[in-house]
């Protein structure tokens, strides 16, 4: 039975529409534009903190690409219509050179390209030459969320698993676990999870004894 609880809702897939732009406003207007096909520069390189939303973003839209029925490359190795390359920080030297190449065939076929790192195109720890191409668009540092936004986010996640988030839960959840989005929202999944099994309704008492068996 708790097996087939925990299959009832499968993960929600990465949606645009679920990201909380906060302060990140023309970063998301550019990256519908290159979804619209209007975008006069079609090179984005995104940074920030680790657990700062990236690679949810980047899922978010190779989903959406996928949706207006282009090919789609995750990897950042290979060359497609929409190539997304995450943690390019991490890149080995193959891997470098792989991308490298990509990104060249992605530019002069007119294609789209989206990578992230944790740092600026400068501070990458990646060959030269790649250095200087992940520069060559539109540089966007990501910012990260106030806990306003914070708990916007929360609750559109919530009502994505299918349940409301009451206040006092979100406020619980902003001061007592880890404070990045990534962390913050695998404890609701985890909460999500842990009141299907017990099949009671998601509370502040179901949250503290979640969080005091973790």
């Amino acid at each position: 039975m708790q097996q087939l609880l925990l299959d009832i809702r499968p993960p929600a897939a990465a949606e645009l529409a679920r990201f909380v732009a906060g302060r990140n406003v023309e970063l998301m207007a550019q990256l519908q534009a290159m979804l619209d096909g209007t975008a006069a520069e079609r090179m984005v390189y995104v940074w920030g903190a680790p657990g700062s939303g990236k690679s949810y973003l980047l899922a978010a839209w190779a989903n959406a690409c996928r949706a207006r029925g282009l090919d789609v490359d995750v990897t950042g190795l290979d060359a497609a219509q929409a190539v997304i390359a995450d943690q390019v920080d991490q890149w080995d030297d193959a891997q470098q050179r792989a991308g490298f190449a990509a990104f060249n065939r992605v530019r002069d076929a007119g294609g789209l390209w989206l990578a992230a790192g944790n740092v600026a195109p400068a501070e990458l720890p990646v060959m030269p030459e790649l250095q200087t191409r992940l520069g060559w668009g539109l540089v966007f540092r990501l910012q990260g969320l106030d806990d306003t936004e914070k708990r916007a986010a929360l609750v559109q996640h919530a009502e994505s698993l299918g349940f409301r988030l009451e206040p006092q839960v979100a406020d619980h959840l902003l001061n007592h676990t880890a404070r990045d989005m990534q962390s913050l929202l695998r404890v609701l999944e985890a909460l999500d999870r842990f009141s299907l099994e017990t099949r009671r309704p998601i509370t502040l008492p179901l949250l503290r004894q979640l969080l005091r068996a973790s």
